[in-house]
């Protein structure tokens, strides 16, 4: 059954479909809506691959061309931004960016959840990331990646105070790249929620002249919509590969 929204921020709601507590309720493995689309989500991200690969040929189909562009346009992205010695990562940038585009795209079905929409969702996938980045820093530069948070620049009194800045900021990377993509999948939503809604009253009401008008701007909005979820796949991917480049070449400021 199908459930009619009435609030905007309905859409979002996590709801649990099929409750699975063990051990008295310590243990909580509950199926929800969410659950179910970042299954769906993954699934799909799969089944594309999977399929785009089966019988490769020197020809190939347009679904097999669309992944080798997309892989090449990330391969690309993250050479321009972390060099030729971060291109050896690029299939798992390939990975998330195509994860998170298929979200992003998913979420334009009519209902169909996005789970993008939810900062839980990709705060891990940046928490994910930058612990691996700051792992690779380690790895790469031993000891001296800690010379990135200490400005030898900077007059010898304000080293501590811009060193905890530095660290500060470095830390909430997570949050704020998680921020970008979570408020602009939810706001763009929200719109769309509501100019579907405003057409879909006047249609009801009988007023199919003035409905002309909103329909072609909610046409025009999820056009945009559309391209935005290809932006902050991109924009993800950028900052990603700008901070992988950081720790791979570790620069003492």
């Amino acid at each position: 059954m199908i459930r009619m929204y009435t609030n905007p921020l309905e859409q979002f709601e996590v709801i649990p479909l099929i409750p699975l507590e063990f051990s008295n309720g310590y243990l909580d493995f509950t199926v929800s809506n969410f659950v179910i689309f970042l299954f769906l989500n993954f699934f799909l991200v799969v089944w594309v691959l999977l399929l785009a690969v089966y019988k490769l040929s020197l020809i190939p189909t347009r679904l097999q061309s669309i992944i080798e562009e997309l892989y090449l346009f990330v391969v690309d992205t993250v050479k321009q931004q972390a060099g030729v010695t971060g291109a050896k990562f690029s299939i798992f940038f390939f990975t998330v960016f195509f994860f998170i585009l298929i979200a992003n795209l998913l979420g334009l079905v009519p209902f169909c959840f996005t789970t993008t929409s939810h900062i839980i969702m990709v705060s891990f996938i940046a928490l994910v990331c930058n612990v691996s980045f700051v792992i690779i820093g380690f790895n790469v530069a031993g000891l001296k990646f800690l010379l990135h948070f200490v400005p030898s620049s900077a007059p010898k009194p304000l080293i501590p105070l811009i060193t905890i800045i530095e660290v500060a900021s470095y830390l909430i990377r997570t949050l704020s790249l998680s921020l970008r993509l979570f408020a602009n999948m939810m706001a763009g939503h929200i719109l769309l929620f509501i100019l579907a809604t405003f057409v879909a009253k006047m249609l009801y009401a009988g007023q199919f002249f003035l409905s002309f008008l909103p329909l072609l701007i909610m046409i025009g909005v999820f056009v945009l919509e559309t391209g935005i979820c290809f932006i902050q796949a991109y924009v993800f991917l950028v900052l990603l590969s700008i901070y992988l480049n950081e720790s791979l070449h570790v620069e003492v400021h």
